[in-house]
């Protein structure tokens, strides 16, 4: 744990040296929701490859770049393309990143997602506020020694998800237009997508979409004193009474053209977050 911290920090101090001004606020875009930020007024850029231990991003649609720049009129960095477990990476490796901002005193992670509509009112292209999530992924970043600069050892996890930033998004969602809902996130390991049964459980246990990420960082932004919003692209419906097959190519093509009005809610509650929350 040791050598680990002494990487993130090492990253984060490459980046202090490249960066202007570094922000209290960041993004990491889901699956196909790269281009959810062409608003970003960029004053830094970054691939992944030329990043002190960062990993590299190996799914479609996932750029592997960190960008900084001002949105919404906040300063941001935002990470276009995130880690998985189905990918081989380990959960520090996933959350890897997410020490790297803890480092650079990120105070608000704002993460996106591709998922699979559990609940049956929801279709495709709609978008959720995450509000609490499910880790069915047999994981945790917080496995081992710990690192208590970082955060304590038993993190509580009731408000993992900020009500605060969640209401900003729901009021931005309804100024954007389309469908906004609110819903509980389950975690899995992946890459195979669902069978039937699989989604007559996982609807079983309260489950409103299900996805291969989001899990871990959260976790590991929640014990380092981060406050969080989740929001999930709903790509395809899980009807266990109807199950239809959901390509890659299909889940990408849904999330792209869902990324203009997941831009317009990000910007909205930007704009919207007061200054003594980044303190």
């Amino acid at each position: 744990m040791k050598n680990y911290k002494l990487k993130a920090m090492e990253t984060a101090r490459y980046l202090k040296d490249r960066i202007e001004k570094i922000p209290k606020v960041a993004f990491l875009a889901g699956t196909g929701l790269g281009d959810s930020v062409r608003s970003l007024d960029l004053f830094g850029s970054f691939e992944y490859k030329d990043i002190p231990n960062f990993p590299i991003s190996t799914v479609e649609s996932h750029a592997g770049r960190l960008l900084a720049g001002t949105m919404g009129g906040k300063d941001i960095i935002v990470l276009q393309g995130r880690f998985h477990l189905y990918e081989g990476y380990s959960p520090l490796e996933i959350t890897f990143p997410i020490r790297v901002m803890q480092e650079l005193n990120i105070r608000i992670l704002i993460l996106s997602n591709a998922s699979g509509g559990l609940n049956l009112d929801f279709k495709k292209g709609d978008l959720m506020i995450i509000t609490d999530h499910i880790n069915l992924t047999g994981s945790n970043p917080l496995v081992g020694p710990n690192e208590e600069s970082w955060g304590p050892r038993f993190p509580d996890m009731i408000s993992a998800y900020d009500q605060k930033l969640g209401e900003l998004a729901e009021n931005g969602g309804k100024e954007s237009g389309g469908n906004l809902w609110k819903g509980i996130y389950v975690g899995l390991k992946g890459p195979s997508l669902e069978t039937p049964a699989e989604m007559r459980y996982l609807r079983a246990i309260g489950a409103d979409a299900v996805g291969f990420s989001t899990v871990q960082e959260v976790i590991s932004a929640v014990h380092g004193g981060m406050k969080v919003l989740g929001l999930s692209t709903i790509t395809n419906i899980n009807d266990p009474g109807k199950p239809v097959s959901a390509s890659v190519e299909e889940i990408i093509a849904v999330a792209k053209t869902a990324a203009p009005r997941l831009e317009q809610i990000l910007t909205y509650v930007l704009e919207r977050i007061d200054d003594h929350e980044l303190r």
